[in-house]
C-alpha cells in the first residue's frame, strides 16, 4: 500500500497512536499532532495518558520531521487563527479543556498553566468529575464566534455516561483567557430516546461531536453515535443563543451517517456547498465497528449522505475475518487544500496486534477531489 508515514511505533511498545491532526501553516509548511495511548504509552502523575508529538513537513508531505513534544496535551486539534496555530483539547486522557498557541510555526508552545495562560475549563482530580473528553475535531467559526464540542464523563462507563457540550469564544478575544470562552449546558443521552425499532442497543451514548452550520444558517453538533449492534448511525444536538445552551429532540435527532459509529470530521466545500466526510461506512454487518474500509461521502443537507469513493482498502493476505481484527483506518482528519483533499490517518496496518491499536500515523492526498463529487460511489479514488 502506498502511503506517506508521519511516524511509525512498534507494537511490541504496548505504545499505540492516536489522535492525528493536520493544518497548513500560515507559512506554507504541513504541521500535524499525534498522541500516544495504551499501557505502554507515556503517562504523567495521575497515571493517565498526556504526550502529544508535533511533526512538519515542508515538502508537501513527503517527508515528515519531528519538531517537539507537548506534556499534558490529549484529544486535541490543530487550527490556525488570525495568523497563529492553536491546538485545542484536553490536559490528559479525561482532563481539562486546555488551548495553547504557538507563533512560531509549531516550534514552541504556550502552556496553560492558569485561567490566564489556556486552562479554560478545569477538571477533577483523577477521574473526579468533571472529566472533559474529545477528538480532535474541527473548529467552526459563524457570525464572528468560535465553537467546539467537548463531552464531559460524568460516571465510568465509556460512551453511555458521556454528556454533550459546547465550548465558544468570540473569535477577536485572546483564546488563552479562560473568561473568553463559555460552555453551554451538558446533556446525557437517555437510552430511551433511541427508537423503538432498533432493538436493544449494547451501551448507546454518543461522543466525539463535529459543531458545524447547516444550510439554513443553524449550527448543530452532529455525535458519533455507539448503536452496536446497528451501524452507521449519528445523533444530532442544536446548538442556541452562541453556544450558551444546547437541545436534543428524539424525533428529529437521529441520522443514517457513514461512519457513524467511529469518529468522523465534516467540512463544507465552499465552491460546491457540499458537506464532505471520510470515514468508515459499514461494510460487513456483522461487525459494526468495522474499520478496514475507509471512504469520502457526501451530503448536500447534512442529513442525507452517499457514498462517493473508496480511499482505502485493505490489502494485506488476510482473510476477511483477520482484516477485520487487525487492519483499521480511522479516526481522520482532513483538510481542503485547493483542489486537492490532504487527510491524516490513525492506521494499525501489518504489524499492529488489533484494529484499534494503530501502529502508524500516514499521511494522504486525494488530487482534483471534486471529480468526485459529481455521483455515487465511483470506486476508489486515484
Amino acid at each position: 500500500m502506498k502511503f506517506n508515514e508521519v511516524k511509525y511505533q512498534d507494537a511490541a511498545t504496548k505504545a499505540y497512536l492516536g489522535s492525528p491532526s493536520i493544518v497548513r501553516t500560515p507559512t506554507g509548511d504541513l504541521l500535524v499532532t499525534h498522541d500516544y495511548f495504551g499501557p505502554g504509552c507515556p503517562r504523567n502523575h495521575e497515571d493517565e495518558e498526556h504526550l502529544t508529538s508535533v511533526y512538519r513537513s515542508s515538502d508537501e508531505g513527503a517527508t515528515w520531521t519531528n519538531v517537539t513534544h507537548i506534556a499534558g496535551a490529549f484529544w486535541s486539534n490543530l487550527f490556525v487563527h488570525d495568523g497563529a496555530i492553536y491546538l485545542l483539547g484536553t490536559s490528559q486522557q479525561y482532563g481539562a479543556v486546555v488551548i495553547r498557541r504557538s507563533e512560531d510555526n509549531g516550534n514552541s508552545w504556550t502552556h496553560p498553566r492558569d485561567a490566564d495562560s489556556g486552562l479554560l475549563f478545569a477538571s477533577g482530580p483523577r477521574r473526579e468529575p468533571p472529566n472533559f473528553h474529545c477528538a480532535p475535531m474541527p473548529i467552526a467559526i459563524k457570525d464572528g464566534r468560535i465553537y467546539r464540542a467537548f463531552e464531559d464523563m460524568q460516571g465510568t462507563g465509556w460512551g453511555v455516561d458521556f454528556n454533550s457540550t459546547v465550548v465558544s469564544a468570540d473569535a477577536d478575544s485572546d483564546l488563552l483567557h479562560a473568561d473568553s470562552w463559555t460552555m453551554s449546558n451538558r446533556i446525557a443521552f437517555d437510552r430511551a430516546w433511541a427508537p423503538d425499532e432498533w432493538g436493544e442497543l449494547a451501551g448507546p451514548g454518543w461522543l466525539e461531536g463535529n459543531v458545524i452550520e447547516t444550510p439554513a444558517g443553524e449550527l448543530v453538533n452532529i455525535l458519533r453515535f455507539h448503536s452496536d449492534p446497528l451501524a452507521d448511525k449519528a445523533a444530532v444536538v442544536r446548538i442556541h443563543d452562541e453556544g450558551r445552551r444546547i437541545s436534543f429532540d428524539p424525533t428529529e435527532g437521529f441520522i443514517d451517517l457513514p461512519g457513524g459509529m467511529t469518529k468522523f470530521t465534516i467540512r463544507r466545500e465552499p465552491e460546491t456547498g457540499l458537506y464532505l466526510t471520510i470515514s468508515n461506512n459499514n461494510t460487513d454487518p456483522s461487525r459494526p465497528g468495522q474499520r478496514n474500509v475507509l471512504c469520502l461521502n457526501a451530503s448536500e443537507d447534512l442529513w442525507h449522505w452517499r457514498r462517493v469513493a473508496t480511499l482505502i482498502e485493505d490489502d494485506l493476505p488476510l482473510a476477511w475475518e483477520d482484516s477485520m481484527r487487525l487492519t483499521g483506518f480511522q479516526y481522520v482528519d482532513w483538510q481542503f487544500d485547493g483542489d486537492a483533499i490532504i487527510y491524516l490517518v490513525r492506521t494499525a496496518y501489518d504489524g499492529s496486534h488489533n484494529f484499534h491499536d494503530a501502529n502508524r500515523v500516514t499521511f494522504h492526498r486525494i488530487d482534483h477531489f471534486r471529480k468526485l463529487l459529481q455521483g455515487d460511489d465511483h470506486g476508489s479514488a486515484p
